[in-house]
């Protein structure tokens, strides 16, 4: 087994430290430019998009009802995003030794390797597809996610990245801005903002139920 040099070993620790230190150094700066009234709210929200089932689609809506700017709220998330992904593509060999994420990355690896079809409709697509999918609000299409689905269709590093970081920048600035309108509808025509939520609640419901079935169908095609 080949010795690691020094400068190898700088280096390795760099691209475990860096990540951390960038993440954390953003968001703690960006919370005390908001002032002490919407501080602790953002940071709050900001920790709460590391635990499912909370995602983009639930956070940054929060957010902006709290009082936070959309575009502070959509590329905070964004950047969270892209810390993750960097941090990822950086150390995924040594991610998959941390408990319950090494558990949780062994377990979507061998999902896509079994079937075929779970993320069949990316790899042809492959940098646009990785965008899409990023860009889609629900849980599960974040930067964590797409990071392993990069790898499983084979994408280079830097290409995962860089579709990453530009799904999440569109997908959660087109969030914020549509919450932000829905916010605006509301304080304009309480009747027509409720109607939109009953519609948005409808659609999501559908989804849901197409996608639990979606997997139900998938799991007996796997045992089978």
């Amino acid at each position: 087994m080949k010795k690691e040099t020094k400068r190898e070993t700088i280096i390795r620790l760099g691209k475990i430290i860096i990540p951390f230190i960038i993440g954390i150094g953003v968001v703690l700066t960006i919370g005390f430019l908001l002032g002490e009234a919407l501080r602790l709210k953002f940071w709050s929200l900001i920790s709460g998009y590391f635990f499912p089932p909370l995602g983009k689609e639930t956070i940054i809506p929060a957010g902006i009802i709290a009082g936070i700017d959309p575009l502070i709220m959509a590329v905070s998330i964004a950047f969270v995003d892209i810390i993750i992904a960097l941090f990822l593509l950086w150390n995924y060999d040594l991610a998959k030794k941390i408990p319950i994420i090494g558990k949780f990355i062994i377990k979507v690896e061998k999902i896509g390797e079994k079937s075929s079809e779970k993320y069949a409709w990316i790899k042809p697509l492959r940098f646009v597809g990785i965008i899409l999918f990023v860009m889609v609000p629900f849980q599960g299409s974040g930067g964590f996610m797409a990071t392993i689905v990069g790898r499983l269709i084979g994408m280079k590093p830097l290409n995962t990245f860089l579709a990453i970081s530009a799904g999440a920048i569109i997908g959660c600035t087109a969030v914020a801005y549509f919450a932000e309108a829905v916010k605006t509808v509301f304080f304009t025509n309480f009747l027509a903002g409720v109607l939109v939520v009953i519609i948005l609640f409808i659609i999501g419901l559908m989804i849901f139920v197409y996608r639990k079935t979606n997997n139900k169908n998938n799991k007996k095609d796997e045992k089978e």
